[in-house]
């Protein structure tokens, strides 16, 4: 006689379920809910990864330390420091070379922009603040700034 087949239970979270199951041994990763791509009706969301190994800036949204805002303005800030960024630039040992060099680009009206937001950011932040900001942003050290931010140390002007 055979077995009776059970029924399974319906799980349309599961239906959809995007998330990759071979991770790295070292990933670090969390899960987000975003936008479905692929979805029919507007509005739909999935479940998926999201890398926070080299990103502060995310894994202090993850480990919900900062808010929504906070991370959003975090991100508009790192948008903004590489638009105004002008480091330098390799040499292309293709191109025929010219005399004299080359002449520098000119700035761009949105690298301007970024400079002034920049600028008024750094002003509405203060020295420490706008130090505190660079750090978690693009230093990646932002447990060890926040505790320091949370001890509170006189000699170094934080709070």
């Amino acid at each position: 006689m055979a077995r009776a087949k059970r029924n399974k239970p319906y799980r349309p979270a599961k239906v959809h379920d995007r998330r990759s199951q071979d991770l790295l041994r070292n990933a670090e990763v969390a899960a987000i809910e975003v936008d479905d791509p692929l979805a029919l009706e507007p509005g739909e969301k999935i479940v998926t990864l999201r890398s926070i190994r080299n990103d502060p800036l995310a894994r202090l949204h993850t480990h919900r330390q900062i808010d929504e805002a906070q991370y959003q303005g975090g991100r508009a800030f790192q948008d903004d420091w590489e638009k105004a960024e002008r480091g330098p630039q390799a040499v292309d040992p293709t191109r025929e070379y010219v005399d004299g060099g080359r002449a520098r680009e000119p700035i761009t009206e949105g690298q301007r922009k970024a400079v002034l937001r920049l600028n008024r950011a750094e002003r509405e932040l203060g020295a420490v603040g706008a130090a505190l900001v660079h750090e978690v942003d693009f230093a990646g050290s932002a447990g060890s700034i926040i505790s320091r931010a949370d001890c509170g140390n006189a000699s170094t002007g934080w709070p």
